[in-house]
Formats: C-alpha cells, structure tokens, sequence
C-alpha cells in the first residue's frame, strides 16, 4: 500500500521522451504526432510555414537539459544545420505542460530558431564561389573564365503583350526552339532576363547592335564563364559547365540552388564539389517585405584541379581530328614519367570519350606484344618466321592486309614481318606465343591492367585462355583482344621506357600502380623491341616518317576487321614514339593504319616539334 500511495503521489513521469519526440519531429519536420497545449497553436502546420524556405535543407536536432517544475518543464534544444562548408548551431527553449496524463507542447516559433516571432519565417539563400579552374602542364588554364555574352529577351524594357513576338523573333535569329523559349519568356516575372543563348565573346555567333535594336525588348549582356580555349578543346575529357538540373538540385541536399553553374559531364563533373568550391549561405527571418538576417558564412572559392595535359598537344591533336568524320582519337604520353599530355577525341565520336574508353581491337598494333611473347620463347629479331599469302586455321583462312608488299612473302626474319606487319607469319608461329603467354607479355607492356587514373579509363583486356581460330586471330590483335587508344599509347610508351609505363593525369591523386606483373620487361627484351619497333620506319610500312626532323621515330601501323559487312570494314591504327613523347593514333573507320591514321600522327609529330 505503501508503494502504491508513493507511485499515486510522485507527479508527472519524466518529460524527456516527450521532448525526444519534439526533436526527432523537428529534425524531421513531421510533428503530427506532437500534442500541443490546450488552447495553444497547432505546432505542424506553423512549423511547415517556418521552414519552408529552407528547401531541402534539414537541422539536427538533440535533447540537452530539462528542466521540471511540477507539471511544467523546458527542455533545451540543441539544433544544428550543416550546409556545405558551413554550420549555424544554436540552443532554444522548449516548454511543456503535463496535460490529461501526457507532456503537451507549448509551442512557439522560437522553438524552430532563437528569437523568432509568430509572423516570422526561416528563408535560405546561397550565393556560389568562383569556380576553380582546370590547369595542365605547367599551369596553363585549361577550363578558365573566359568572357561570354548573354543574349535574351529583358522583359523590363518591353510591354507584357510584346513578349511572345520578341521571344519567337530573338529565337528565329539565335536559332533555338522558338515555342520553348516563347513560354520560358512567358513564365518568367516582369522584370526578369531570360537567356536563349550563351556565346563566346569572340565567336561569329553574337549579335550585332542593329540586330539587336531591331527586337523590342532584345539584349546581349557581358559575362563570364568557365570555360576551355576553343570549343572542341579537350572535349569530352574536361567536360562542360552549365546551370544546375533539377535532379542535380534535389541530390545537393541544398548545397546547389536553381542558377547555379555545376559540371555536367567530364572532369567538371566528376570533380564538382572541388571545383565548385562551398557557396556562401545567408538565412533570414522574413515577415513580409521585413528581412533580418539570422545566420551568414561566406563563400570559400573552388580549388585548381591540377592535370598534365600540354596545351599546345592537346590543341593540335584536337585540330587534327576535327573534320575526321569517323570517331577518332589521338592520346600521346610522356614514357619517362607516365603523365597523359593529350588525350584527344574526335568529333566523329559524338561526345564519346573514344580516346580512354573505347573498346576497339587493335589489330596489328598489337604485334609488337605477339613479338614479346616470341622472344621470350627464344626468338630473335634476325629468326626466320614463314610469311605466305595466307594461311588457314581449323577451316578458317587468315590473309595479309591488301597492300602488303610481295617482295616480303617467304622465309623472312621476325624483325622484316613485324616492319611490313605479316599476319600469316605471326599466325603461322603462333606454337611460339600461346595465349597465357600473350596475356603475360601484353601486362608487362600496360595492356590490361585495371587502373584508376582519377577519370574513367579502360586499357584493354587480352584473354589469358584461347585456342584455335580464336588465338590465331590474337597472334593480330584480334578475336576478343580490345584496347583503347590510351591502352595502346601506354604499350609504345612502355617500350620506348624499358619497363611498363602507369599513366597519370592528375597531379592531386596520381595512379596507384598496378599490381607488379608476373614477367616484367626485361632490359634485354626492351632493347630488341625497341629495334624491331624502329624497324617498321627504316624498312617497313612506316617509312614515311623516316624524313621527320628531330629524334628518331619508331612506330608500328594497324589495321583491325570489325563488323560483318563483306568486305569487312577496318578500324585503323598507328602508334609511335619519338623522343620522351608516345602517341597512339585511332581511326574507327579507315582503309589502312599507314593510309589513314599514319597522316594524322604525322601531322601530329610535326607539331609537336
């Protein structure tokens, strides 16, 4: 009885689930669970009008001391917002009142944030950081501010029914979607400026003032943007920069407000939140057209993301590719130090990224791995090989390319079939390079391994297991060997070096190594590819660049059937290196590695000079 009068008489239970329950409902923004007091306001419907101009922005929100009075009490609040770079914390005060045997809430908006009154509301806005800049070789802005104009329609200098005939006139003169832009103008408040397009300050495409003056309401206003030297510059490597979607809005959690510029594709994309820097957040209570601010942090600046991309290759090996109207791709890399200095992809390729990605078979390019895997089986450059018209495996017959010279049929060093490109020959002898052996030969040149280069980037895959037609077709770099261009610029790369080479782009986060390969290049197995390599331009299918001025070029050409058109259609290939500079040249579509792609990476060479 005792227990009973002291458990009858001891006063209201603790009130801290039920202060737990107002937190979690507030960091939430869901209290219709939530009793308030008797006669007191209804603290769901105030709470949704106090954050609404928060977006998507959401605060944590603890429980700290209590403190009980009876059948009062008030409990301290502990609420925290973290935006991007920023957090704005505070302690309010939280009373309740024990009521028909449960704790109530008293609520007030000063419950949300300090201070604030019954007509008040929380409004978040942000203002963006300068946008870092993409740099390459030697600090050379690759992605910087570059000035742009602005052309639209300025809906405070015009009457509202002059709106749709001067939108759909600017968009018939800028070349856009005249319905689309008519009813951006439409929607639009009275004072807005509504963009059609944005141009290069230097380009043929801004207007002139007559032009202008001629559309009511018309105007091209000066700014800004991140952007590349030219157009097609390192495209889709750098990626774009453009206003926030509004899948990228809802995803930021608030970091990114509608306006804002965010990467879009390439390394503007993948490295947005460095780039973009944190923007400068300022809250305020608004009542009506009374604003007071509550909370600010200033916008902390994006920072440089740091590339090896040479501005004076990258731009010449775009040039080169673009009027080439298949997808094309020109990669050179430094074989002394790993570092990417051009990776460019043609136009041809629609915005595929056919230099580092790209699975193409690499066709005779890939010999000089089948010549690998033959020395290390105990040929030598000078060891005869059988170089006949064709050759015939499991039913299945293999031929020369079309153009192969006849003056090199017949019992012929290894070093002549690699310089004039034999398949019969690499078929014939294919007993030498067994497929476990050719994937061996072809990791310790590069070609395979998985690495992260900070972008995405594939370098090829060669079968560790095939047998009759399938590893025939391997013995040149066909079958289900692929490669990328970049693949096949680190293999002429690796044996320019002596040892296999590991592509790098960025300086912050430089490529983690690949595992060691099993059978690593030998100095005595560089130094015969590196002969066999310079054979093709003394004597074989690469001779025309026996007259370019400077250090000595070694190259081999390629050409790779692909499709089941008959005649097949070829990819074409050419890789080379000359000096501290590797380059592998990539045509989707083309007659012959020597005949399309050999001119674009002379060109390329002499540029580089």
């Amino acid at each position: 009885m005792a227990a009973l009068l002291s458990a009858c008489t001891g006063g209201p239970p603790d009130p801290r689930k039920a202060a737990e329950a107002l937190a979690a409902g507030l960091a939430k923004q869901d209290l219709k669970g939530i009793p308030a007091v008797k006669g007191g306001r209804i603290p769901q419907a105030d709470l949704k009008r106090i954050v609404e101009g928060m977006g998507s922005a959401r605060a944590k929100v603890t429980v700290g001391d209590i403190e009980k009075d009876g059948d009062s009490a008030t409990a301290t609040l502990k609420t925290s917002w973290t935006f991007k770079g920023a957090d704005w914390t505070y302690a309010t005060p939280a009373k309740l009142a024990y009521e028909d045997d449960e704790w109530r809430v008293k609520w007030s908006p000063a419950i949300v944030a300090p201070r604030l009154t019954a007509d008040e509301a929380l409004r978040m806005r942000t203002s963006p950081a300068d946008r870092g800049d993409i740099v390459g070789a030697g600090g050379k802005g690759l992605v910087i501010e570059r000035p742009v104009e602005r052309i639209g329609i300025d809906k405070s200098r015009i009457k509202a029914a002059e709106a749709d005939g001067s939108a759909r006139a600017l968009a018939r003169l800028i070349d856009i979607d005249a319905d689309r832009f008519a009813k951006a103008v439409k929607a639009a408040g009275p004072q807005a400026f509504v963009v059609g397009l944005v141009v290069r300050a230097d380009s043929d495409d801004t207007l002139s003032d007559a032009q202008i003056a001629s559309i009511p309401g018309a105007a091209q206003l000066g700014a800004v943007l991140p952007l590349a030297p030219t157009k097609g510059f390192g495209q889709p490597l750098l990626g774009v920069v453009g206003e926030a979607t509004a899948e990228i809005i809802a995803k930021s959690k608030g970091s990114v407000s509608p306006g804002d510029l965010v990467g879009l594709t390439g390394l503007e994309q993948r490295y947005d939140s460095q780039l973009r820097g944190n923007p400068g957040v300022t809250v305020e209570a608004v009542a009506g057209s009374k604003a007071r601010e509550v909370f600010s942090s200033a916008p902390r600046p994006g920072k440089t993301l740091r590339t090896s991309i040479d501005v004076k290759l990258q731009g010449a090996a775009d040039e080169i590719l673009s009027n080439v109207k298949p997808a094309s791709a020109i990669v050179a890399i430094r074989p002394s130090s790993g570092k990417i200095v051009a990776l460019a992809s043609g136009p041809g390729g629609k915005g595929a990224d056919t230099a580092a990605a790209g699975h193409y078979a690499p066709g005779s390019t890939f010999k000089l791995v089948t010549a690998l895997a033959f020395l290390r089986s105990g040929l030598k450059p000078s060891s005869t090989v059988p170089c006949t018209p064709t050759v015939t495996v499991e039913g299945r017959r293999f031929k020369n390319y079309s153009d192969y010279p006849g003056s090199a049929i017949g019992n012929i060093p290894l070093s002549a079939a690699i310089a004039n490109s034999c398949n019969t020959a690499m078929i014939a002898t294919r007993g030498k390079a067994p497929q476990g052996k050719l994937a061996a030969a072809a990791a310790a040149l590069g070609l395979g391994p998985d690495l992260d280069l900070g972008y995405p980037a594939y370098l090829g895959s060669v079968p560790s297991k095939a047998g009759g037609t399938e590893h025939a077709a391997s013995m040149i770099g066909q079958g289900k060997i692929e490669a990328s261009p970049l693949a096949m610029a680190v293999v002429a790369a690796s044996i320019a070096h002596g040892s296999r080479v590991t592509p790098t782009l960025l300086d912050q986060s430089p490529t983690k190594p690949a595992a060691k390969p099993a059978d690593p290049l030998t100095n005595g197995e560089a130094k015969q590819l590196q002969e066999l390599f310079r054979g093709v331009v003394t004597s074989g299918s690469g001779r025309f660049l026996l007259d370019l001025p400077g250090k000595p070029v070694s190259a081999k050409t390629g050409t790779a059937e692909y499709g089941t058109d008959t005649p097949p259609r070829t990819h074409a290939w050419m890789i080379a290196t000359q000096g501290d500079l590797a380059v592998a040249v990539f045509v989707d579509d083309g007659d012959s590695g020597s005949g399309t792609a050999g001119p674009l990476l002379e060109e390329f060479l002499r540029s580089a000079q």
